[in-house]
């Protein structure tokens, strides 16, 4: 990977660009265009949103704003928790193609897997849920379809019945995180990983190994994070809306880390999930 409009190629063909740009916990209206234009300014063609960020609309915005075509640029949004099922599926994502204003959508995931109003249920209604995303994706309405926080027998269950493969899983990991075991799992079934809170939410960013591979570097933690996360053949989906912040996140590809630096940052002691447990969600 050499520049941010660099992809991954997912088992159907479709490019993803190779590092997008999160908008969980920005707010809608300003904040979140402002936001998504300057990564968009800063090189980004890569932008992940979800109906419950409720920040659809400005995402929306910022892309027809940008100026840039819409083909262009990879947008991807998630079915959220209450709306699993067929039906509430089909109808959720005809509420999110018109918060964004939208023809079409580049990727759309299941967002979790056990939600709390079906946790009895939860196989049944991924599937259901899946088979209403095949049937948008067979129609074109959307270029790929995937799946976030599913574990490994998440993503068995799901596939009992599948026709299509997901594309994408998009999963929490950062260093201290690796998930090494799903990672690998998803690769063999050619499924691209995408790590969402790729630096902990800040909260391991003053990790001393982390900082001392940096300065070896001369990068920040940040930089050389995501340059782990590349050189794992992960997609990082880093989020900020510091103008500073965003740009300094696209400046990592003029540097390769070493084979024993890798290992450095794979084996900084755990911090463990910092997000929610997909087997144990309370929403």
């Amino acid at each position: 990977m050499k520049s941010l409009t660099d992809s991954f190629v997912m088992h159907n063909g479709v490019k993803i660009p190779c590092v997008g740009f999160g908008t969980w916990q920005i707010p809608e209206g300003e904040t979140v265009i402002n936001s998504a234009k300057k990564a968009l300014e800063a090189g980004y063609r890569h932008i992940d949103t979800a109906a419950i960020y409720r920040n659809e609309v400005g995402v929306g915005t910022a892309v027809k704003e940008s100026g840039i075509p819409r083909e262009e640029i990879f947008i991807t949004s998630k079915l959220w928790n209450s709306d699993q099922g067929y039906d509430t599926t089909l109808k959720a994502f005809d509420a999110t193609m018109e918060r964004l204003g939208l023809e079409y959508l580049d990727l759309y995931l299941i967002h979790w897997p056990i939600p709390r109003d079906f946790r009895d249920s939860w196989q049944t209604k991924i599937k259901e849920s899946w088979r209403a995303m095949e049937k948008l994706y067979k129609e074109g309405r959307i270029k790929a379809i995937g799946v976030s926080n599913f574990l490994i027998h998440h993503f068995e269950a799901l596939l009992e019945d599948a026709e299509i493969v997901p594309m994408v899983n998009q999963v929490e990991i950062h260093p201290g995180f690796n998930q090494s075991e799903l990672v690998q799992y998803c690769h063999s079934h050619g499924v691209v990983v995408e790590a969402w809170s790729p630096l902990g939410s800040g909260k391991i960013m003053a990790d001393p190994t982390l900082k001392e591979v940096a300065d070896k570097y001369g990068r920040t933690p940040a930089q050389v994070t995501l340059r782990w996360l590349l050189q794992r053949d992960i997609l990082p989906l880093p989020r900020s809306t510091n103008p500073e912040h965003i740009a300094e996140n696209a400046r990592i590809f003029d540097f390769e880390l070493s084979d024993e630096d890798m290992g450095r940052i794979s084996s900084i002691s755990a911090y463990g999930r910092l997000g929610g447990d997909p087997d144990n969600i309370n929403f």
